[in-house]
């Protein structure tokens, strides 16, 4: 049980947790590290569960991480398992159930694209989503480590086969075809325009070509245009010799890719105390793309150690693919573990590899030469980052001696009071805190008014987190005087430096007022590494705000806007569309660009530009 008393003392502790390890068994097994009030601090396993835990409290440990963590522990309990490979899925189990804070957590990250083809019958649905299988039942394909890669399949699906991409409901509904269909796009399934027979044939094609079978496509689209043509069906001929015109293009693009073979290439590096590891997909022989994650491990553990936890993290927290093979840059303490734990929790064999040949060889050498390379721009971003805040301390001296580690900030973004949005952004001497940041959808105050907006972002931050060392907010003197106020109200103002963010002369960038409650607002110059970091975040507080109200305002306005334009009819809504590849290419064109597509003059791109922005 946790000793819940505060009388407890460090010597008490240190005596009584001592006294735990040395009752530890010499088993492999899960220890869970617990605080104060018995929440888990962290999970981990071990081969021996007394030599493991032992090691947490050698007077040589040195990482700041590990160190907090000792710091806070009160208890520690333990799970004995029958073998290595039992404790790291009990591991990995506790870790995804409680997300202890000392683990290291992928969370920023988000999961991979696949593209997939719905079980909907008679007519499956097209589309694309992050984490396999968690959106519905299908055949999934991928992972597309780059979403520019993922969606640029399916354009490519969608112009060739012409399968729905469109939701259920929004199928079930339709009375008419829609404009996918006008641009030759979909098929129109949801008004009968295609019978079940032929779609299924466009589900097969579509399913065979990105399985790579693109060759035995090519063949039945031969035989089903002569036969068209036979049956003087020509506009028939003409639909399936655009299909192949399409799938030679794609074929020619790909006739390099002549290796086999499915794997992730996982490959680490380190050095001053920064650690990358670069994760490589290859998917039928073709390297899809690549990703850097920058795991907060100690770097004073060997490497191997440290690529073990890194994979571990990832199979069980990110990826919900497993290959059948994992080749990695280092040998690892634990291989033929987790090998096991992966193939027993995927339910799906793997071989983990470390000495490979050939084209697996040269994967291999591109991981490694990406995760170095991603490395050495880190570094010199931490290095930048660490003296920005230096600076930062130093011209803060004369209104605050509190060590500066975390910074927030907040913005609102809306159009003209629509879809009110409020960001809050997370900074400390490591850089962004991505999976800290949040946004706030503001209800309940008139349009338009950013104090009200404000005000009730903060209210809602701070009534239930800590606040950071710095708080910023962009605005001058009255937004800064709104969070003073909300501030007093919690009981919580003198808890932080609250510091206003006032644009300069002209709303130039590098003119910027610091304005304080107490203290004569601060002009720092240009060059300042200090205005440059309090900018940084200014500006990554207005693209999450941005980003989010962009979103919110986008998925109220659909296609059917389109529709309420007077004297925008069906040919040119059609030519529009065609024109810019879709809506969300539409709503990024600018006036001029409106202005440049055929029978849209100045004053229907006025028109338009004003319908779809405002």
């Amino acid at each position: 049980m946790v000793n819940k008393s505060a009388s407890v003392t460090t010597d008490d502790k240190q005596a009584r947790l001592k006294h735990l390890i040395k009752r530890m068994p010499n088993l492999p097994g899960v220890y869970k590290m617990l605080g104060k009030n018995g929440d888990i601090l962290y999970v981990g396993k071990a081969k021996s569960l007394k030599n493991r835990v032992n090691s947490y409290f050698a007077k040589t440990i040195d990482h700041p991480k590990t160190r907090a963590l000792v710091s806070r522990i009160h208890n520690i309990e333990t799970i004995i398992t029958r073998s290595e490979t039992e404790a790291l899925l009990l591991e990995q189990n506790l870790i995804k159930e409680h997300r202890p804070p000392y683990n290291v957590l992928l969370r920023d990250d988000k999961s991979y694209l696949y593209v997939f083809i719905s079980a909907d019958q008679p007519y499956p649905r097209l589309a694309y989503g992050r984490g396999k299988a968690k959106h519905q039942k299908g055949k999934f394909f991928g992972p597309f480590p780059s979403a520019h890669a993922a969606k640029e399949t399916l354009t490519l699906m969608q112009k060739m086969f012409q399968m729905r991409q469109c939701t259920n409901t929004f199928f079930r509904q339709r009375k008419r075809p829609c404009l996918e269909y006008q641009i030759k796009r979909c098929r129109a399934p949801c008004v009968g325009l295609v019978s079940p027979e032929e779609y299924a044939e466009d589900v097969q094609n579509t399913i065979r070509f990105l399985k790579g079978d693109s060759s035995d496509i090519h063949s039945a689209l031969i035989d089903k245009m002569e036969a068209a043509a036979e049956d003087l069906a020509f506009e028939k001929a003409a639909f399936y010799r655009d299909q192949l015109s399409m799938l030679r293009e794609v074929q020619s693009r790909q006739a390099v890719y002549t290796v086999q073979g499915e794997a992730d290439v996982i490959s680490i590096a380190s050095q001053a105390g920064m650690t990358c590891v670069n994760v490589l997909t290859v998917r039928g022989g073709r390297v899809l793309g690549g990703k850097n994650y920058f795991p907060d491990v100690d770097s004073s553990e060997p490497i191997s150690n440290n690529l073990s936890a890194f994979i571990t993290s990832f199979y069980f927290q990110v990826t919900d693919d497993l290959p059948p093979e994992i080749i990695i840059s280092h040998e690892l303490p634990d291989q033929q573990a987790l090998q096991e734990a992966l193939s027993t929790h995927f339910e799906s064999k793997t071989v983990i590899k470390t000495n490979v040949r050939e084209h697996r060889a040269e994967w291999l050498d591109l991981a490694k030469l990406n995760a170095n390379n991603a490395l050495k721009t880190k570094l010199g971003d931490y290095l930048e980052l660490h003296a920005r805040f230096g600076a930062l301390k130093e011209v803060l001296k004369p209104v605050t001696q509190t060590n500066i580690d975390k910074i927030e900030c907040f913005d609102i973004s809306h159009t003209m009071g629509e879809a009110t949005i409020a960001s809050c952004v997370v900074f400390d001497q490591g850089g962004a805190r991505k999976r800290d940041y949040r946004q706030y959808a503001i209800h309940g105050v008139q349009d338009g008014d950013d104090y009200a907006a404000m005000a009730q972002a903060l209210t809602r931050r701070y009534k239930k987190h800590p606040l950071p060392d710095i708080l910023l907010i962009d605005g001058g003197k009255g937004q800064l005087n709104m969070a003073k106020n909300v501030l007093t109200e919690l009981g919580i103002l003198n808890e932080t430096l609250l510091i206003g963010v006032a644009k300069g002369e002209g709303r130039k960038a590098g003119l910027e007022v610091l304005h304080f409650i107490d203290n004569e607002p601060l002009d720092l110059p240009m060059d300042s590494k200090a205005l440059h970091l309090i900018m940084n975040i200014r500006d990554e507080a207005h693209r999450f705000a941005i980003t989010a109200h962009r979103k919110k305002r986008d998925k109220r306005r659909s296609s059917s806007v389109l529709e309420a334009i007077p004297g925008l009819g069906e040919k040119r809504r059609r030519d529009l569309l065609n024109h810019f590849g879709g809506l969300q290419q539409l709503l990024g064109a600018s006036q001029q660009e409106l202005e440049g597509v055929k029978g849209i003059g100045k004053v229907m791109a006025n028109t338009i530009y004003k319908v779809l922005h405002e």
